[in-house]
């Protein structure tokens, strides 16, 4: 199925791809290879530099997001017209046994790191800035959850961890001059995401969320989406009526 994107964004146009090599950034790099983007990705492993290079991505290579000085040089050097944050750390399957640490180390990324991408997009006068952040940190409530219900802020355990992390990255994002785009996206399933079958409430097939990701581009989104499957705990029926979203949507083989 050909992607609804509108392609406004065209080959002169640069985009900086944080998280290039993760669940979501591979599926969406051909997306944009084939919008005839010029993408930059990043990566701190010299083996993926060399897969993001037969895709068509200029690498960022051993780049860490800690690192804000040379996260700043990386950018300012691409000149790039939009960022993209993909950027997680999670383990594959997301493994019981590893995920207390894991929450907080993605819940840094959310905080720390999210502001030192902020921050060099600002310096290199990005236009747009778009990131990941989840639809199931919401606060108990109501469901479908839409994009106006509280975050489970003051949740104990790691959801609260988590929850805290996505508020901070959403803020830092919605905060900025440039414009900004969070995509809450539900729980991933599919190719590169440890899960073939939907594991939870607010299921996401990860193409649809990487097209999710091309819509928002294409569309000049700004402000917060919800994109999950229909089955009662999240609605995403902004993400359809202002982006032209589908949960269906398959990439072509």
């Amino acid at each position: 199925m050909p992607s609804p994107s509108r392609g406004r964004h065209r080959i002169d146009k640069t985009l900086f791809l944080a998280g290039a090599t993760g669940a979501i950034g591979s599926r969406l790099v051909p997306l944009l290879i084939a919008e005839k983007w010029r993408v930059v990705g990043t990566t701190r492993s010299a083996e993926k530099a060399a897969r993001l290079r037969e895709c068509g991505v200029e690498p960022v290579v051993v780049v860490d997001v800690f690192d804000a000085a040379a996260l700043i040089d990386a950018v300012a050097a691409t000149k790039p017209d939009i960022v993209v944050h993909q950027l997680t750390d999670l383990p594959p399957g997301l493994d019981p046994a590893r995920m207390v640490e894991a929450t907080a180390r993605n819940a840094r990324i959310r905080d720390e790191g999210t502001r030192n991408l902020v921050e060099a997009a600002v310096r290199a006068g990005v236009q747009h800035f778009i990131a990941q952040s989840v639809a199931f940190a919401y606060a108990e409530g109501p469901t479908p959850h839409t994009e106006e219900d509280a975050l489970a802020i003051d949740a104990e355990g790691r959801a609260g961890i988590s929850a805290r992390g996505v508020a901070s990255l959403e803020t830092q994002v919605l905060s900025e001059p440039f414009v900004g785009a969070v995509l809450r996206y539900g729980r991933l399933y599919g190719p590169g995401t440890g899960f073939e079958t939907p594991a939870g409430p607010a299921p996401l097939y990860v193409d649809a969320a990487a097209n999710a990701a091309l819509l928002a581009l294409s569309h000049g989104a700004h402000g917060i989406y919800n994109f999950a499957e229909d089955d009662g705990a999240v609605s995403s029926e902004k993400a359809k009526r202002e982006l032209n979203w589908s949960a269906d949507w398959r990439r072509a083989p």
